[in-house]
């Protein structure tokens, strides 16, 4: 098999699981459909928000409608607010109040009586906005270092030389994960790292295992069974990567009124 075979398929999965990452994350729009008298309307309500108030738009639907947006402080006990949904541009149009930086509001939508979603209220975090030059490199450097991880592996099994692109991997995933990470981090919450020791951030904590895993396999790189130990350092990064992005992350706590980097 040639190279750019390789490379091809390497490209593929790599796409394909941050395409999966991306869609079952915590922080990805979730899609609800309403029907209304027959017909269905398709639009996207947000989980992730900056440091201003949250427009939510009900894209489509009818003047006709009577629509309502609950919401309230998330953990607490406290009762949901409501308020309607204003007409404004040829669209209904409601807003969820901005919360402290890692703040979590849960909410849902009545249109005409029904909830949306139906199944249980939404979660969104309020996080300061965090500029193109730091996350643009942060996401790529994460997706090379999968891309190079995956070519890696094909190598492996194909019995080829992989030396220079395991260290090539290393190199991209301690850069995105170990520098642009915590500054991404850093500018959307405050801290630099919330993961082990620190928290229970997921993304933090699957970065760090799969570098020392990386790291096992580049310092046993003259082992005669080295494949295996890389081979498996790719398929946990597979594994572990495959955890939706931003889960147990950083939340604010509205009680003690301090940022908790253990949720």
């Amino acid at each position: 098999m040639k190279k750019s075979l390789y490379w091809l398929l390497a490209v593929v999965i790599t796409l394909v699981l941050s395409i999966y990452q991306r869609m079952t994350g915590p922080t990805h729009p979730r899609k609800v459909t309403v029907e209304l008298a027959g017909e269905q309307y398709k639009m996207k309500l947000p989980r992730s928000g900056t440091q201003q108030d949250e427009l939510l738009v009900l894209q489509g639907l009818p003047q006709t409608v009577q629509a309502q947006l609950h919401y309230r402080r998330y953990p607490t006990s406290d009762e949901y607010l409501t308020t309607d949904f204003s007409w404004h541009d040829d669209q209904w149009q409601a807003v969820l109040p901005a919360q402290p930086v890692g703040g979590k509001l849960q909410y849902y939508v009545t249109v005409d009586g029904q909830d949306y979603p139906s199944d249980e209220p939404l979660l969104i975090r309020f996080r300061h906005d965090v500029p193109a030059g730091i996350l643009v490199p942060h996401i790529l450097l994460m997706f090379a270092s999968m891309l190079f991880a995956v070519y890696t592996f094909l190598l492996v099994v194909t019995r080829r030389e992989y030396a220079k692109w395991l260290k090539v991997t290393v190199a991209t995933l301690f850069v995105g994960g170990f520098i642009f990470g915590p500054l991404v981090q850093h500018t959307a919450f405050g801290p630099w790292w919330t993961g082990f020791p620190f928290g229970t951030d997921l993304t933090d904590n699957k970065t760090l295992i799969s570098f020392l895993f990386f790291v096992a396999a580049l310092l046993t790189l003259k082992w005669k069974h080295n494949k295996w130990v890389v081979g498996f350092a790719v398929l946990f990064m597979i594994v572990i990567f495959s955890i939706p992005h931003s889960s147990y992350g950083t939340e604010y706590n509205y009680t003690t009124q301090q940022l908790d980097t253990a949720k």
